[in-house]
């Protein structure tokens, strides 16, 4: 961000938001589509496999939660990226290689 501020001209005294930056220099985050993108690679890796982290992530392990407000899960989140309605049915769509891959794909295409 400070590069394209400096590239625009745009004083540090300006109050111009990091998303406003964006629009006028006609780009987009590409690093936080990146890791989002891995992040997605990663989940489909791990939920095609029959082991431990497959229940952590899933939420299969036994004992009891923490007190206060629950976290949010990276199900949760990676459900919302990808536009699915719930996390079972983006569960199930792990499964299925070539159909995951589309639906990454998909989600980097629009940006969300």
């Amino acid at each position: 961000m400070w590069f394209l501020r400096r590239m625009l001209k745009i004083p540090w005294t300006a109050k111009k938001t990091n998303e406003k930056v964006l629009q006028e220099a006609q780009s987009k985050r590409s690093l936080l589509d990146k890791l989002r993108k891995r992040q997605a690679t990663f989940f489909g890796h791990i939920m095609r496999q029959e082991k431990l982290e497959n229940l952590i992530i899933t939420g299969m392990m036994t004992g009891r939660r923490c007190r206060g407000r629950q976290r949010e899960k990276l199900t949760d989140g990676m459900a919302k990226w990808l536009g699915m309605g719930s996390v079972v049915a983006m569960l199930q769509k792990t499964k299925m290689r070539q159909e995951w891959r589309r639906l990454i794909a998909n989600a980097m295409e629009q940006g969300t």
